[in-house]
């Protein structure tokens, strides 16, 4: 990855766990700390450089990018205060989880550009995903700050239709604790099965690990790969006729997105 074209000035209103992991990231691929603002009660620890405060300024840096990392259900809390400050110069990059563009305006005015954004918690490593959508007044010039901005976290995704964006929160937003949710029975269930419990959670997350390295560096789905190691009547094949029988995994997950998809929904309506 090449240099970063960093904004001049990022303001981050709210600095928990995710926000926190991003900003974390983008400072260790060379974001000056002298940029950044947090605006957060809590007085998050940051790295030396980042100015803190506890309340919203009485005015926010010209041309600043704006990331809200807030609850969505504190967005009521905060837009009056924040409304005031902002401009036609301020991108406001939202991870607020349900809260649509529309309410983004609402609540904030229109004279700003709106983008939301959906990380997972593997950003912190720089092997995330990064959700992207913006609607058509947005310009292109935030748009492309924005798409540099988030380079550094991963994969980064832009989203055509803002109607899926719970739907793809449900499944890369929430997806790792899914996959770590996955990878805790396989070894419990080995355990179960007479293993060592830390012998069989090491050797669960090894294989989980690599069987997702491999995935990703090769040019077949992750379903042919099934297949190729599944020799009929063998041990593989057996296992999986396990979990394929009735769709019965398939049926799991597609209730398990449809549950998180539809708490999205919940949370948009709680943030009007």
């Amino acid at each position: 990855m090449g240099t970063v074209a960093f904004p001049e000035h990022l303001v981050m209103i709210g600095c928990d766990n995710m926000a926190g992991s991003i900003l974390a990231r983008w400072l260790e691929s060379g974001l000056d700390p002298a940029r950044v603002m947090v605006v957060d009660p809590g007085i998050p620890l940051v790295k030396a450089g980042v100015t803190v405060h506890a309340e919203l300024p009485e005015a926010l840096p010209a041309g600043a990018v704006i990331l809200l990392g807030i609850k969505p259900q504190l967005l009521g809390t905060v837009a009056p205060k924040l409304a005031p400050l902002l401009s036609g110069d301020k991108i406001i990059v939202s991870m607020l989880a349900g809260v649509t563009i529309d309410t983004l305006r609402d609540a904030l005015g229109h004279g700003s550009d709106f983008i939301r954004i959906m990380p997972n918690t593997p950003v912190a490593l720089g092997q995330g995903v990064c959700a992207l959508y913006a609607d058509k007044q947005t310009q292109e010039r935030a748009r492309a700050q924005v798409d540099a901005l988030m380079q550094p976290l991963g994969l980064v995704e832009w989203m055509t239709d803002e109607a899926q964006f719970n739907l793809i929160t449900a499944l890369t937003g929430c997806g790792p604790a899914f996959v770590f949710r996955f990878i805790d029975a396989l070894g419990a269930a080995a355990a179960e099965l007479g293993l060592e419990s830390t012998q069989a959670a090491r050797l669960a997350l090894a294989t989980v690990q690599g069987a997702a390295s491999l995935a990703s560096a090769s040019d077949r789905t992750p379903a042919a790969l099934a297949d190729a190691v599944a020799s009929p009547g063998g041990m593989t094949r057996e296992g999986l006729n396990v979990m394929d029988e009735g769709g019965r995994l398939y049926s799991l997950m597609l209730d398990v997105l449809r549950a998180a998809e539809a708490r999205g929904e919940a949370l948009a309506r709680g943030a009007k």
